[in-house]
């Protein structure tokens, strides 16, 4: 028996399918005669009959039979390999760099980062950490593809002209941390008027960037404390010298010794999250971002 080629043995499982060289020939894109030659030279490797030929169409033979049902299985490899293929050569590969603000630096893109690392491996991403205002001229620069910025309450608006932003939506409203042994420890949620006595841990880094301070339609805050780094904020509010204002993306980055409860409170205008890329992103970009979406959803 001399070898099938793949094209009679997709004419026929085709034709022992429909039961019509006419209708094997439509399905296919060839003439009937095409396909005709095809089951010929399939019967020639055979080396025996593959169909009984009739008014009302073609029924397949005993062999006809085992050679459409292996069939099956044979195009479906060939597709499935096809499939792969095109997945290979249109996998995103090379190096991504991102930069974000601290606190998305260390919960919302680490998560987008294992995303991708799934899906497209040979694609490296490269995580900046900055403030918002450098991690823009980077952008405009060329040297970084995707920023991460938050804006809104307390914050400078950024300049976003000849650039394109998408709100990674976070929902409304924020939190604040308190210590374990704190007394408002076992509510779920807090009101405004909780936390009029409070002492706030309120940050003092780089400026453009989310400071988080006293909650922010507090009239009169008392800050205890001024500190540059979360771990020094979250210590002191571990030890339940203050409490502190962290976004809902960290909340559940808090150390042991610490609780975040979200605030409920009608007159706060929040802050959002933005993805910022140039205006025709890279498709390394826009997966990046796409990323992001779906790690906010999740």
């Amino acid at each position: 028996m001399s070898e099938f080629t793949m094209a009679e043995v997709r004419a026929v499982r085709a034709v022992a399918r429909l039961g019509s060289f006419s209708a094997a020939a439509a399905e296919l894109g060839y003439t009937q005669s095409g396909v005709s030659r095809l089951v010929a030279a399939a019967e020639a490797a055979a080396g025996t009959a593959l169909f009984v030929r009739g008014p009302r169409g073609a029924r397949p033979t005993a062999a006809g039979a085992v050679v459409a049902r292996r069939g099956e299985r044979l195009v479906a490899e060939i597709d499935g390999l096809a499939l792969e293929l095109a997945g290979l050569r249109d996998r995103l590969a090379g190096r991504l760099v991102v930069g974000a603000f601290p606190t998305a630096a260390a919960s919302l893109v680490p998560r987008a980062m294992a995303r991708l690392a799934d899906q497209h491996p040979d694609l490296r991403v490269v995580l900046l950490e900055g403030s918002s205002p450098a991690q823009l001229r980077q952008l405009r620069a060329g040297r970084v593809e995707v920023v991460v910025v938050a804006t809104g309450d307390g914050l400078p608006d950024h300049d976003l002209r000849g650039l394109r932003s998408q709100r990674l939506e976070l929902g409304q409203g924020g939190g604040v941390a308190v210590g374990r042994g704190h007394r408002l420890a076992d509510r779920e949620a807090l009101v405004v008027a909780d936390l009029v006595e409070e002492i706030w841990v309120v940050g003092a880094g780089e400026p453009g960037e989310p400071q988080f301070g006293a909650w922010p339609t507090l009239a009169r805050p008392r800050i205890g404390y001024r500190v540059r780094s979360w771990p020094t904020r979250l210590g002191l509010v571990s030890a339940g010298l203050a409490v502190a204002v962290v976004p809902r993306l960290a909340a559940d980055m808090l150390p042991a010794g610490v609780r975040w409860l979200p605030v409920r409170d009608e007159a706060a205008s929040g802050r959002a999250i933005l993805a910022v890329t140039a205006v025709d992103p890279s498709p390394a970009a826009s997966v990046m971002t796409d990323a992001l979406h779906h790690v906010v959803a999740d």
